[in-house]
């Protein structure tokens, strides 16, 4: 069997350009919806799944999301600092290697979190990971299951898991924000501004990027006309979970 991820990285640097004027003044990890933070929605759920230790990156307002995680017991966190420089989500992933260690880890988006349905998504993610197929497995959402999504699907997924881009034909998914990534992807990667699709699609061609459908109701939150929206997804999910 294999063992759950130990370890995660929470991707916060990003500007937040498109929830301005709210991200003027404070980064869009510290947005709340429902009275909690987008970051603690994140970090909770990493908590409930038995992670030990949290990555999160920072580079706007960088000192304000290190004094908001300060009082956190559970993940124990670390900070990833990308202050003089914005490293993108696979730049920034490179940098916090040294932290992430050896095993698979988590990777969550910090603007997008979920309400869980039944057992624990990340659990869920954790027990389909195989790592001798596997390079990245990534948790999908369903368009009817999504709140705040503008855009199309990401995903087509084959009966085996395997994954492959949709092109946004309808019937596929969307990529939700959560992964486990194997860290021997980033070996020879440099420590520069890069984005994780490019890994995206080396998986897909060797064959290695797999994909689980979620349980639940996923939200991103890329906009503040999205707030409110959000805050009532959250309220309904709740309801129905219980």
């Amino acid at each position: 069997m294999t063992a759950r991820p130990d370890t995660a990285i929470v991707l916060a640097a990003g500007l937040g350009k498109r929830m301005r004027p709210i991200t003027d003044t404070i980064p869009k990890p510290l947005v709340k919806i429902a009275g909690k933070t987008l970051l603690d929605w994140c970090l909770d759920s990493l908590a409930a799944a038995g992670v030990a230790k949290a990555v999160v990156n920072v580079h706007y307002f960088p000192e304000q999301i290190v004094a908001h995680v300060a009082a956190r017991r559970a993940p124990r966190i670390v900070i990833s600092d990308e202050s003089e420089r914005l490293l993108d989500s696979a730049g920034g992933i490179v940098k916090a290697l040294p932290e992430l260690g050896e095993q698979p880890f988590y990777i969550l988006n910090a603007d997008t979190f979920w309400i869980d349905h039944g057992p624990l998504n990340l659990g869920r993610l954790a027990l389909a990971w195989n790592a001798a197929k596997m390079d990245i497995l990534l948790m999908l959402a369903d368009l009817h299951q999504a709140t705040g999504h503008c855009g199309s699907t990401d995903f087509l997924v084959a009966p085996d898991g395997a994954l492959r881009r949709s092109k946004g034909d309808p019937a596929g998914l969307i990529y939700a924000g959560a992964a486990i990534i194997h860290p021997r992807l980033f070996r020879d990667a440099p420590a520069e501004p890069h984005s994780l699709n490019a890994y995206f699609d080396q998986a897909i061609a060797d064959g290695r990027l797999f994909g689980m459908p979620m349980l639940g109701h996923w939200i991103t939150v890329g906009t503040p006309d999205v707030i409110p929206l959000a805050e009532a997804a959250v309220a309904d999910a709740l309801i129905e979970s219980q």
